[in-house]
């Protein structure tokens, strides 16, 4: 990870005085040490969340370590971990963790890279069994899988469906332009994935030689982090991993680097099914390190230049003909040692030209005049006021954030010293950081050497590409074109032509149990508080009233669904949009308005201090919306470019194919189109949002966080209390938009890759309760285990079946309950009836008890943590009262988890997947239409 603001991720105390030389010291927070074996440990205490702990293994060892006949084998080693293991043979270590309630994929995981492979285990701490059944399967990765024969067959099938997964227009370019931008290092012969020839065909010796080489102690390391007792959990760890051994004959462990040829390239790749013309222009560094005081200090320089070069972009599109769909600069971390400034552009059909020079002509500006002084000073306050925001919530942050960084530490030796040294690092050198700092870094950056020139294109504008001299020959007529300096146009007007008067306070309820208070303004605007402790420094809210584009007819739709997008895109207040980009930097805060089909409202957050600002936005945006037809046009000119060549991608073909069938074919479901981008009026839109905001009297907002009741109230009184009100007392009306009745077939016939997506649905009216949501979910949680188990682990025909499902009170009761795959075309029928299979039994047999167990105990140990986060309380209440629902139901669901018995779910099953009302829908290769 390259860390350009540590501060991010939220560490915590450190240790100062370490010269500018020197590296900086690892946080003393965190217990480190090295066995005598060279396995190393991290170990720290946090809270966050209570009774957790995260376990890690990483190994220093990916797919570039691997010999000619392993390729592949870095990642089919990571599936053999999963698959048998001394304490844990054949799939016993996934029932195990289920049974714990640790959801395969979900919490139980693993990635494999090019330099590393990690091991990722979130469980419960405070049953001390369990967290020694971790441990012990963390020793159980680090060097005891069994490698049997019959496991390593199996999983093939399951390897090679996770890599047909990924096939598709994008990696049949990347084999392409790959060996090209890696300059033919090692990289490009050793994508993780591998080769179907090595992955069809090794035999245990070869994936045994890579284990054997390269998971060895001196390669490795466990990092915990948790609710845990450290001495208690460094003891155990002393005793599991002292006995690992490192190999006798010990292979070097080389570090592979991507080496600067200080030549440039070229390559144009295109592919039928690309949908965009796409340049690139990478300039390739040394990457430098991030250890020092002094490279801290670089680290601060680079944040600055991206964060301003970002914004210059921005303004760019923010035109009424933006030269470009998209296009941005900056530096980034690449591969092998490397870094690079990247300049990249989306062209609009026919304009590749125009949009390369638009992109590079800002990098040569910047190259020739460099930043403004007053770029650069509002630039270091959205910094400062960063880490301040990240110093406040140190005692809060997620065990997730230390444990990324004690890998990247483990890994490459980036600095990981903690929030308080970090804090004092930026205060002092923000203040010291020039005009000249981050000018230098773009002379340094964009230079003519090492530089690498991708386009990627649909393969029908194959013969009107350019090539290599034509391109030069663009950036060269950039490079001596007369070019004035940015001008940083700022306003200093205020946010509001006129400030509110403020309302009263009418009345005041309390949910004691819950910790709410219910205010009801004096124009009748209904506010929910629920301070919390769960962050220090955030406060989370969002607003709806009943109406939505549900009050509008169809030749109205476009309009009234586009219209708070737009219409926020303009601006708000006396700010245009580039005005208010740059009078938000440096605060932390996020207002959107939004128009569903049933709601309009406002969502949003702030830190406290700047909550007030906050206010003023959501003010404004119900009383002094703007309407900016220079955006309007740019917004529908990159729009129509982005469709253009929409029906060569396979998947967006499939996409709309399934909403189209699932909304009947209604007008308001079927796919985008430039027809429907015709039928956009910013008039219109204009008009239906100040309609949707005309009436406050029958809006609801909700505030959870960091609140102070006293501190927060004056504000509703000024700024919520004030709006305008009607008292028209709106509702939405019911569309009866809903999946067709009956038994629907529909194969698409799309792509050339041999792989197929399919969808099963069975959706219909449905008894919504609080008893019968929780059945429902244990239903479709049961049936995911039982395809796990079948199609991936018995069949070896799928990489990962999902089933989700979906149940709403409003306007109508019904459900959805989709099943979902990909797999080869040749196993669809195959693997469609091993499901219906399932279906079958779990309707005349029921689930197991064992996995109604592990449904139970997996639902009971995610949704605990989740009672101490603002995103589900603000989620929760919103929909209790949007649904008209008691608020206290939450303190019932544990409950009602526990009533849930095999034979509830054999009910469900036989009343909701019957069959009488199923959707099967099919993505099929052209080359199996008949």
């Amino acid at each position: 990870m390259k860390i350009k603001l540590l501060f991010i991720t939220g560490l915590v105390v450190g240790t100062i005085g370490a010269s500018s030389a020197q590296n900086l010291p690892l946080d003393q927070a965190v217990r480190t040490g090295k066995l005598a074996n060279g396995f190393t440990y991290y170990i720290r205490h946090n809270e966050e969340p209570k009774n957790r702990v995260m376990l890690y293994l990483v190994n220093k060892a990916g797919s570039v370590l691997e010999d000619e006949d392993q390729r592949g084998l870095a990642h089919f080693m990571e599936h053999m971990s999963f698959n048998g293991t001394k304490h844990f043979p054949h799939n016993q270590l996934v029932d195990y963790l289920q049974k714990a309630g640790v959801r395969f994929g979900a919490d139980i995981n693993a990635y494999t890279s090019f330099d590393e492979t990690v091991y990722e285990l979130p469980i419960p701490s405070d049953k001390p069994e369990l967290l020694k059944g971790g441990l012990e399967i963390m020793r159980d990765w680090a060097h005891e899988a069994l490698l049997d024969p019959g496991e390593i067959d199996k999983e093939r099938g399951v390897v090679l469906e996770e890599k047909r997964l990924g096939k598709g227009a994008g990696e049949r370019m990347q084999r392409q332009y790959w060996p090209v931008i890696l300059n033919n290092s090692r990289y490009a012969v050793r994508i993780p994935i591998g080769l179907d020839t090595v992955l069809d065909n090794f035999k245990r010796p070869a994936i045994a030689r890579f284990y054997n080489d390269w998971y060895r102690p001196d390669l490795q390391a466990l990092i915990v982090v948790g609710d845990i007792n450290v001495d208690q959990i460094e003891a155990q760890v002393k005793q599991q991993f002292a006995s690992l051994k490192n190999p006798v004959h010990e292979r070097v462990r080389t570090k592979y680097t991507v080496p600067l040829t200080g030549k440039n390239q070229f390559i144009a790749v295109t592919d039928k099914e690309m949908t965009a013309t796409q340049a690139e222009i990478m300039i390739k560094h040394k990457a430098p390190e991030l250890k020092t005081a002094a490279d801290y200090r670089i680290a601060l320089v680079q944040g600055l230049f991206d964060q301003m070069l970002s914004e210059r972009y921005a303004e760019l599109l923010r035109k009424a003909d933006p030269p470009f769909i998209s296009g941005s600069a900056g530096i980034s971390g690449f591969m092998g040692g490397l870094d690079a400034y990247d300049a990249s552009v989306q062209a609009k059909p026919g304009e590749l030209e125009k949009g390369l020079k638009a992109v590079w002509r800002e990098t040569e500006r910047l190259k020739r005049f460099g930043f403004t002084e007053t770029e650069l000073e509002r630039a270091k306050i959205t910094q400062l006021n960063g880490i301040e925001s990240a110093v406040k919530e140190k005692n809060k942050t997620n065990s997730g954030s230390y444990v990324k960084e004690y890998q990247a530490y483990f890994l490459t030796g980036e600095a990981s010293p903690g929030i308080e040294k970090e804090y004092q690092l930026t205060k002092g050198d923000m203040p010291g950081i020039t005009l000249a700092d981050v000018n230098n870094l773009a002379k340094t950056y964009i230079t003519g050497t090492n530089r690498d020139i991708l386009i990627l294109a649909p393969e029908k504008d194959k013969s009107s590409l350019p090539d290599e001299a034509t391109v030069n020959g663009w950036l060269k007529a950039v490079e001596a074109e007369m070019l004035s300096p940015y001008k940083d146009e700022v306003s200093s007007k205020p946010l509001l032509s006129v400030m509110p008067v403020a309302g009263k306070i009418k009345s005041e309820e309390q949910n004691k149990e819950l910790n709410i208070t219910s205010i009801t303004l004096s124009n009748g605007v209904k506010v929910l508080l629920k301070p919390t402790d769960f962050k220090n420094d955030q406060v989370l809210f969002s607003a709806y009233a009943p109406g939505g584009t549900s009050l509008y007819s169809d030749a109205d739709y476009q309009s009234a669904a586009n219209a708070a997008g737009l219409i926020a895109a303009g601006g708000v207040g006396n700010y245009n949009t580039g005005e208010l980009s740059k009078y938000l930097e440096g605060k932390q805060l996020s207002v959107r308005p939004y128009i569903n089909e049933r709601f309009q409202g406002i969502n949003g957050g702030a830190t406290p201090k700047d909550l007030e600002t906050a206010m003023q936005m959501i003010y404004a945006y119900f009383t002094e919306p703007r309407e900016d037809t220079a955006i309007f046009k740019g917004i529908i000119a990159r729009s129509k470019a982005g469709l253009a060549n929409r029906g060569s991608d396979p998947n967006s073909v499939f996409s709309d194919t399934v909403s189209a069938v699932l909304g009947n074919y209604n007008i308001r479901r079927t796919g985008p189109s430039l027809e429907k981008l015709e039928q956009i009026s910013l008039d219109r839109a204009y008009h239906v949002y100040k309609e949707r905001f005309a009436d406050a009297s029958n809006f609801t907002f909700t505030f959870v966080g960091s609140i102070d009741t006293n501190t927060i109230k004056p504000l509703l009184e000024k700024y919520l209390g004030s709006l305008p009100v009607t008292n028209q007392q709106e509702h939405a009306k019911d569309l009866n938009i809903h999946p067709p009745a009956g038994r629907i077939e529909k194969t698409v016939y799309k792509g050339s890759e041999p792989k197929a997506t399919v969808y099963l649905l069975y959706t219909s009216k449905y008894a919504y309760s609080p008893e019968n949501n929780v059945k429902m979910d244990a239903l479709k949680e049961t049936l995911e285990i039982r395809l796990l188990e079948r199609l991936r682990e018995d069949e070896s025909g799928v990489y990962s079946p999902g089933v989700q499902e979906n149940t709403v009170l409003l306007p109508q009761q019904r459900y959805s309950f989709l099943i979902h795959f990909g797999c080869a075309p040749q196993n669809v029928e195959k693997l469609i009836a091993s499901t219906l299979d399932e279906i079958g039994k779990l309707k005349t047999d029921g689930p197991l008890q064992g996995n109604v167990d592990k449904w139970r105990a997996e639902d009971k140990t995610s949704f605990e943590p989740q009672l101490k986060t603002n995103d589900f309380w603000l989620g929760y209440l919103n929909g209790q009262l949007q649904n008209g629902q008691d608020l206290n139901e939450v303190n019932q669901y544990n409950s009602l988890l526990d009533t849930v018995k095999p034979g509830d779910v054999k009910t469900m099953a036989g009343k909701y997947l019957s069959g009488d009302n199923y959707i099967r829908l099919v993505l099929m290769p052209e080359t199996t239409k008949q």
